[in-house]
């Protein structure tokens, strides 16, 4: 599976990552569908501290579970696919990404 991006790049999805993110962070499976908009249409996109090729893509849900953050989070390189997704009450630390 593809997602388009805002940064103007598709990112893969990959039937293990797919597993990954479901068995780990089952709350999101109803929701699952919503990434594509945080992909597209994020709120803010955020550098990994631990690994600069990570980015983290949040965009806020008022609706969702009284209100959360979907994150996406993405290993950008040649390949630039998803590592993960998940819920969260606000953004971690980390510089914001400057689109080049």
């Amino acid at each position: 599976m593809k997602y388009k991006s805002i940064l103007g790049k598709d990112f893969e999805l990959t039937a293990e990552r797919k597993k990954h993110i479901l068995n780990f962070h089952p709350d999101l499976k109803p929701y699952f569908f919503r990434l594509k908009n945080v992909f597209v249409k994020p709120e803010e996109i955020r550098v990994s501290k631990s690994d600069s090729q990570v980015l983290l893509f949040y965009r806020y849900f008022a609706k969702i579970k009284g209100g959360k953050y979907i994150v996406g989070v993405v290993k950008i390189n040649s390949r630039s696919f998803v590592l993960t997704a998940y819920f969260s009450d606000h953004k971690l630390s980390g510089e914001k990404y400057a689109q080049k």
